[in-house]
């Protein structure tokens, strides 16, 4: 990763002030709320990194869309790239309390399972969906040691971990093997829906689903 380096002029460029990260691991973000200037940068970042991807957005735009002073932006992140994983770390985050208010919820760890299925469903369907967040990153960062692709892989091997745990809950005799089958299926489900047709890919999804739960 490139470090940018704190700017020492003083300038405030007015301009309009993002794993939702659901259960299915993606993120479209919520629409900012009020708050101080360290969360609004940062929901600015996620918005924008998500619907242009990481790279395309430079600082001087991230410090406009927010509101903010170059000072005040390198005050709290002191550079892009610090940002930058705060919001990969931030969608991570947020996609483990949604996805354990949903374990919660569910009545048993299959059904668990199929809500987890409905949830990642309803967030394809969502209006800005652009993919999941962490593959998205993952394409624009291709050095498996860089940083953003470390915290990627931290977030997907809880993801297959999560869903293992689930597997071995309800009985399923191999429940890694079928945890690795629901993260690919998901996955594709993901792209597939951005890409192409979201009604197919969500469908074809289900039948992987109701297929490992059978095993």
């Amino acid at each position: 990763m490139t470090v940018d380096s704190p700017q020492p002029a003083v300038q405030r460029l007015l301009g309009p002030s993002d794993d939702l990260a659901s259960p299915g691991g993606s993120s479209v973000p919520p629409a900012p709320r009020p708050g101080g200037a360290k969360v609004r940068i940062l929901e600015t970042a996620t918005r924008l990194f998500y619907e242009e991807g990481i790279r395309g957005v430079g600082v001087d735009r991230l410090i406009s869309e927010a509101s903010v002073t170059k000072a005040t932006f390198y005050k709290h992140y002191g550079s892009k790239d610090n940002l930058i994983l705060a919001y990969i770390r931030s969608q991570h985050e947020a996609t483990q309390q949604r996805f354990e208010e949903l374990v919660a919820a569910a009545d048993s760890p299959t059904e668990a399972v199929r809500a987890w299925v409905a949830a990642v469903s309803d967030q394809v369907d969502r209006p800005g969906f652009r993919g999941c967040a962490f593959l998205n990153a993952a394409a624009e960062y291709h050095d498996p040691r860089d940083p953003v692709r470390e915290v990627v892989a931290t977030h997907r091997d809880w993801y297959t971990d999560r869903l293992a745990t689930l597997l071995q809950e309800a009985g399923h005799p191999l429940a890694g093997d079928g945890a690795d089958e629901l993260m690919l299926a998901r996955d594709g489900a993901m792209t597939g829906a951005y890409a192409g047709d979201a009604i197919a890919a969500t469908a074809a999804l289900g039948r992987v689903v109701e297929r490992v739960l059978a095993a």
